[in-house]
């Protein structure tokens, strides 16, 4: 969680939990209607007044039965892991891993399939069409995963204007 998740005690409550809601919102879901949790339970703290610091693999480790907990209860049909710090979460650590290249592959935790993607901070940083349509595509398979309607407006989605 960051500054404004800890002080909401919400997940992605910020800019980024704003373009969250977009996002779902945009494949024809209410966010109330998605469950929503961080791989770290707490804002890892750090020396600097601004900013945020990533969980280590310790804490990550320490509030991993929580998580698989509330997905036990949950039962998702799907989990999108968002960024690098999700993916370590779930995923274990992999030194060699790479966002780039691991983005919109499914991989499997707890025997749900698992898709992953940028975390919506990064699109915030990385703001171009090009991004936009790279998770807008992963979400897309989402959407077929769970066989969600979709429409060639939504197929249409952050494609260059013909």
């Amino acid at each position: 969680p960051g500054a404004d998740e800890e002080i909401q005690g919400e997940p992605f409550v910020g800019k980024a939990g704003e373009l969250l809601t977009k996002i779902i919102l945009a494949m024809g879901l209410k966010r109330e209607s998605v469950y929503i949790a961080n791989i770290l339970k707490w804002r890892p703290e750090h020396d600097k007044p601004y900013g945020n610091r990533p969980p280590t693999e310790e804490e990550m480790r320490f509030c991993l039965p929580y998580l698989q907990t509330q997905i036990e209860i949950i039962q998702p049909k799907v989990i999108v892991a968002l960024g690098s710090t999700a993916v370590t979460g779930l995923l274990g650590p992999d030194p060699t891993r790479r966002m780039g290249s691991i983005r919109g592959t499914w991989q499997s935790f707890a025997d749900i399939p698992t898709l992953i993607t940028f975390h919506p901070s990064y699109l915030l940083r990385n703001d171009t069409m090009k991004t936009k349509r790279m998770v807008w595509e992963d979400m897309l398979q989402v959407m077929e995963k769970v066989d969600l309607p979709i429409s060639e407006k939504q197929r249409g989605f952050f494609l260059p204007k013909q």
